[in-house]
Formats: C-alpha cells, structure tokens, sequence
C-alpha cells in the first residue's frame, strides 16, 4: 500500500527538521557500544566483584565469565498504584526465563511511581508532570553501573512510561523491551461513573455514593480501564515496537500475562550486541516510529497528554516534533476507536472487538503508518498485527493473525468506514497563543464558542463560583498560571463535570488554559497547553474579564477580540505563587520549574543531543579510532 502523502510529507519534514540533533544523538549512540563482547568487559574487577558479590553462585559464574549478556530490570513497582502493584512477581519470572536461555537479569533499579488518580486536585499533583523526568535521571541511575547488555522496563502508567522510555533512549545503544502490567477486569461502567460524578457536582449525590462508585470502577490490581494517559501509552509502546504483539491489554494474575513476561525477558535477552539480532533501541525509536507513534493516537483518540510526551521522548532520540505535526496527521488519520471517554467501551472491550493489532494493520493498509521500521521483532511493523494466545501445554506463548473483522463496530471499525475521518485532536492559534483542543468527544455543535471571558488564576477559584452559582451563563473560562514554570502544569480534571453540567443545561461554555485537562476529558471544548505560558510571558496574561473570547476548532482560531491598541497597552497580569512552591516537596522542583521548555518541546527540562566529533575512541581496545555511522540506514545496512 502506497504511503499517504500528508504521512510522507510530515515525515520528510521531521527528518529534516531533525537532522542536526539526531545526527548527534546516532554518534553518541555508537560511541557507547562494546562491539561483540558483553558492556561489563570494560569494568574493572573490583566494579564487577561489587556488581554480583549477592547474586547466586550459576548466575554469579556467567557474570564472572563476562560471555553471556546481562539483562537489567527496572522497574516502576509499587503497591499503591493499581496498575504497578502487579510488577511485585515479574522479577522471578523475568530472571528464570532468562535462565532459560542462557543469559542473567538483574534487578537494576526502582524507579518512582505517582498516581494522578491519587493526587488529581492536591497539591501532590504539581510534582506530576515533572516526575517524567526524576524518572528519566532514575532510569540513568539504574543503568549507569554499565553492567547490562540490554533491559526490560517495567511501566505503565501516565508519566511513567514516558521517563523510562526517555531514561532509556539515554542507553540507545543497548535493546530495550517494555513490559506492561494490564488492565483491571472491568467494573462499573464508565457511562455510570461519569453520571455520578456530575450529580455529585450537582449536589445531587453524597460523597458516600460517589466514593462507593469509584471503589466499584477502580476495585481491583491493574491498569484504570478507561482510555487515558496509561492505556494511551500501551498503544504507542505497541505501535513503536517496543511491546511483544499484543501485550497491552491482557489482565494481570493470568497465565498469558506471565508467559508474555517470561517471552519479553527473553527477547530482551536475544537482540544485544552478543548475539545475531542487535537492536538498540536508538534505532527502534526514529523518525518513522515516532511518527506512528503520532498516527496511533489519533486514530484511537488517546490522551493529549501525549502532545507534551512524545515531543519528550523524540528529543531524547534527537528528534524534533511539534504540534503542526499532530495537527497534519489528525487531519488525514480517521478515527477507528471509540473506548471511554470518546465512548462507552472500556480497553477490555477494545482488545476484545480486535485490540491493537487490529488497529496496526487497519492503518498499515491505509498507507497511514510505516511499515519500514525496525521492533523488538527485527524489520516491519506488520509483525506485530498479531494478538498473543497460550502455548500448547500452557508454557510459552504464540501469536495469531488478528481479527479481520472487528468484533463489535461500535468499539472498533475499519479505516473504510471509520467514526470519522480525522483524528479529532487540532491545533488552534492566534493572539493568545498556540493550543491543542481535542475534540474527538465534543460534538459538532459545541466546537466554536465565542463567549466572555472570565478569568481564574486557578481551579479551586473557578470551583468556588461554580458553587456558588455565579457562572450560570455562557462564558470561557480563562484559568492560566498554570504551566509548567507556574506550578508544574498540574491537571485540572475537577472541572470536568462542572463544565459539562453548564453545558448540559444549554450554556456555551468552553476552556482555556496553560495547564493540563487531558486523559479522561471529554465532551467540553478545551483550548489547553497554551503556549506561551503566563509565566514566559504568554498573552494568556493580557486577558480582562469580558473580553469576547473565540475558541474555533473548526477553523482552527484561539482569539481574543481586543482592538489592538487596548490589547498592546496592557500589562501581564501577576500572581503570587508562593503556596505552590512550598509544601508537599514542591520546593525541591524548584530547578524543574526554572529550566523547563515549553509545553511544544515537550515540556522538558534535558538539551538536545550535541554534537561530538564524528571520529571517536570506543569501548574496547580493539575498536579505538573506528568511525561513527551518521544514519539509521547506515545501521541497517550493516545488519542486512
């Protein structure tokens, strides 16, 4: 199938756009490989005595022999997270099944794990964020022993997949293989769930009822079953090569999940530099991956938060992306998913009707993703159009053919007759900034508002009046300070059901902010990231009350009606922001805060790659004065 040309064209352009940086970043990635002998060859004996004087005495004598590779484990366990309390027993697993072919793992390192579930509306929230990239420096951490041959990263959640896809793009010369925990089994319907929430905002509901229908719908270890910031991840890992085909979506504490586990440490196992597969996840992670990384979670209609992560995990690789790329892409990629909360259906019922394999191949022959990239599973995306089953005997696992057809079409449809035929995630621009609206859940007739403004310098502002009854009207709301220079661009999902009961009750209402609303919004317009924020001196500081604001994702306008004259002459608005800096460890984000990037590059506070001289002295005596290939090509060209 031939390529569409919005697909190619973007990908030219990032390539590119991105050919100074990732140049750089392939050079540092090949200076840092030990050709044909395992990364520990290059410690000294008192390192290497340090690195496995507790291991076991047969996997102490092949770490001592420095011939079999060493596979690492990091992982994000811990028991208060739902989705991670399942990662307790995938180390014993992970280390027998490498056993099994004749390598070592060890636990690497730990690395931490919050949940917006938790901290949604706490001050806690405002470190949220900026954890994606502690757990980048955490992930470097683990693997700066230069112990390990390639690692398994164990992750699953909002930020956390990100960090450790980033930490471990700072390893690219070594393979990684992620390996998901799975969702929950499903429990109270996400159609309820929502219902209850707005009543309770109503004043309609107890707390003591909510509480009990949130306990029916988040009850039990594995991943929140709507399609947020967790799940939207699982489908890029899939969709970049990095998971085993199929692996999102099955339940934790089952027979499968395990031999998936056992299967991923195997294959991790398999492609280091020892064997006759080498691929170092610097090269699985390119521009083409990225891309359909991009196409991926439009076509499902996943989180925008992923607008902020993806331009991350690209400039770890080198690569540079922005949101005009989003933008192209969502205009041509059609919507094939309707999973909560652009539906009803929850991610069981999706992998269920046909999962992602389902998806891959449906864009795959849509010339909407490129086929030509490398995985976990050597040369082709199409590898993984798979969906994994039990072994015969129950020990190991096989891969079949997904479904041709999909098991419910109101969950999952072909790309010839999709839900519709773009993406539903726009850029909108004008004199208050660039923002992403994502519009998948909001009807047709709520996606222009033009409405006075009223401005909050934060939700618990907006919160107060909403109770107190004084936004019965149409109005956009303006909260700003709320970026990453702010206060670490916290989600602002408390306003979620107001919102929506306003616009319920027939008000044209709609959002716009420098913070977060995404994973689970849904049905009100939102106009968030705006960049700039207030705090690097966005226009979103110039907006007064009353001012007739036009939020158009049709059109594509994020607008302030002001003569220019009376817009020009006004100051940027202040805000004390000490209560958000103090408390609950805030303080130490401090340096986050003073040296983040803005909400289009990611939100990120690590340089692009540098250049180095392109002839360099490598690990190893043998290699000195070799020089660096400057391509993926070149890489692949040497494998063929």
């Amino acid at each position: 199938m031939a390529l569409h040309p919005v697909l190619e064209q973007v990908t030219a352009r990032i390539i590119k756009r991105s050919r100074p940086s990732r140049g750089a970043y392939l050079a540092h990635l090949e200076a840092a490989r030990i050709k044909g002998r395992p990364q520990r060859s290059t410690l000294a004996c008192t390192n290497l005595a340090h690195g496995f004087a507790a291991f076991p005495a047969n996997d102490k004598l092949v770490l001592k022999e420095v011939k079999k590779p060493s596979v690492a484990i990091v992982s994000a366990y811990n028991d208060m997270l739902s989705a991670h309390q399942p990662f307790e027993h995938f180390p014993p697993i992970i280390k027998e099944a490498v056993r099994e072919v004749g390598a070592v793992a060890q636990f690497a390192g730990g690395v931490p794990a919050m949940c917006d579930g938790v901290t949604q509306g706490q001050p806690g929230m405002e470190l949220s964020l900026f954890s994606r990239d502690a757990i980048a420096m955490s992930t470097a951490i683990a693997m700066s022993h230069n112990m390990f041959d390639s690692a398994v990263y164990l992750g699953v959640c909002d930020k956390i997949v990100p960090g450790l896809v980033i930490g471990a793009l700072h390893f690219g010369h070594l393979p990684a293989v992620f390996v998901p925990a799975g969702p929950m089994t499903s429990g109270l319907s996400n159609k309820e769930k929502a219902a209850i929430r707005q009543r309770y905002a109503q004043g309609k509901a107890t707390r003591e009822e909510l509480l009990e229908g949130e306990s029916q719908s988040y009850h039990g270890p594995g991943t929140c079953t709507f399609y947020g910031t967790a799940n939207s991840n699982q489908m890029l890992m899939e969709v970049m090569g990095l998971h085993l085909p199929g692996a999102a979506f099955i339940t934790p504490y089952t027979e499968l999940r395990d031999q998936l586990t056992a299967a991923a440490a195997q294959r991790a196992a398999q492609i280091t530099e020892l064997g006759n597969e080498y691929i170092p996840v610097g090269h699985v992670v390119d521009e083409k991956s990225i891309v359909n990384a991009i196409v991926a979670l439009l076509a499902t209609g996943g989180s925008t938060n992923h607008t902020l992560h993806l331009p991350a995990i690209a400039r770890a690789a080198g690569i540079l992306i922005d949101w005009d790329d989003f933008n192209d892409l969502s205009a041509v990629v059609p919507l094939l998913a309707r999973i909560y909360p652009n539906g009803e259906a929850d991610v069981n019922h999706f992998h269920a009707a046909g999962g992602t394999g389902f998806i891959i191949r449906e864009l795959l022959d849509a010339g909407l993703l490129h086929d030509d990239v490398t995985t976990i599973l050597g040369k082709g995306l199409r590898n993984h159009c798979k969906e994994p089953f039990l072994a015969e005997g129950g020990k190991g696992v096989v891969f079949r053919d997904s479904p041709l057809v999909s098991g419910d079409d109101k969950v999952v449809r072909t790309a010839a007759e999709p839900f519709s035929k773009d993406g539903g995630m726009v850029k909108v621009e004008g004199n208050l900034g660039r923002a992403i609206m994502k519009v998948s859940a909001v009807k047709v007739e709520h996606r222009t508002v033009e409405a006075p403004a009223i401005v909050f310098n934060s939700q618990e502002d907006f919160m107060a009046d909403y109770k107190a009854g004084k936004l019965d009207r149409d109005f956009v709301a303006v909260i700003r300070f709320q970026g990453p220079r702010a206060n670490g661009m916290p989600e602002l999902h408390s306003l979620t059901p107001a919102l929506a009961n306003l616009q319920d009750a027939g008000r044209k209402v709609a959002l716009v902010t420098d913070g977060r609303m995404s994973g689970a919004s849904g049905k009100v317009p939102a106009a968030i990231h705006v960049s700039p924020e207030v705090l690097a001196g966005g226009p979103l500081g110039l907006v007064r009350d009353g001012d007739i604001i036009t939020v158009d994702a049709v059109t594509g306008t994020l607008e302030a009606n002001v003569p220019a004259d009376v817009w020009h002459s006004r100051a940027l608005a202040q805000a004390d922001l000490t209560p958000s800096h103090i408390g609950m460890g805030r303080e130490l984000f401090a340096m986050f805060r003073n040296s983040v990037s803005a909400a289009e590059a990611g939100a990120a506070t690590f340089p692009l790659p540098s250049p180095i001289d392109t002839t360099v002295e490598l690990h190893g005596g043998d290699d000195v004065g070799n020089t660096v290939p400057g391509s993926d090509e070149d890489f692949l060209a040497k494998k063929a």
